[in-house]
């Protein structure tokens, strides 16, 4: 395994693990090895807190999705639901006939695209990857005030707390443009944060 490290703002290696132990490397120290989207700090690293001692520090994440980021991870999600939807709608066409009878098909399960949306959002962000897939293509996830995971409690109470948000006329989503950390009613309601990947 070979690491990448940041000295003086500027990458240098790769080094091998027992090469970082020559180095004069502390738990803020970015680091990235193959496979990773991006750097890490050494203390988030599993291996190299083994090997240099250090702590797993928590830290606030400082790098806060904005609205139109979610927005656009919300309407990928329910563009890719809507659309097997539509096809189940189309293989449920092949036992249905007339065509009121169909309206009425396609019409009638329309609310139970939000419900699943509802009831996926709750799964997928207290997941490892800790967001949809909607957030996962923008590069964003959801997290708790310290960049942790979210438990399963929390993020069925943050996804249930979205009516906060949407009544009255959005205001709550709106709101995220008046707080300093880009939150919306219902991630204010359940301690939460959406953050995006930090860059160098």
């Amino acid at each position: 395994m070979e690491y990448t490290v940041v000295i003086n703002g500027k990458p240098q290696g790769p080094y091998s693990l027992s090469e970082l132990a020559q180095l004069n490397i502390t738990p803020t120290t970015f680091i990235r090895k193959p496979g990773m989207d991006d750097y890490k700090e050494a203390h988030a690293m599993p291996e190299l807190r083994e090997l240099l001692g250090f702590t797993h520090q928590k830290t606030a994440p400082q790098y806060f999705a904005g609205f139109d980021l979610r927005l656009l991870a919300s309407v990928i999600d329910h563009f890719l639901i809507f659309i097997i939807y539509c096809i189940c709608i189309l293989i449920s066409f092949a036992f249905i006939e007339g065509k009121d009878q169909r309206i009425m098909a396609f019409v009638t399960p329309l609310p139970l695209i939000f419900i699943f949306k509802l009831i996926y959002g709750i799964f997928a962000e207290s997941s490892k990857r800790q967001a949809t897939l909607g957030k996962r293509l923008v590069n964003i996830k959801v997290t708790d005030l310290e960049g942790s995971r979210l438990s399963f409690a929390r993020s069925f109470a943050r996804n249930f707390s979205k009516i906060l948000s949407v009544v009255p006329v959005f205001f709550g989503y709106f709101y995220s443009f008046l707080n300093k950390k880009n939150q919306c009613w219902h991630d204010i309601a359940a301690n939460s944060l959406v953050i995006k990947d930090r860059l160098i």
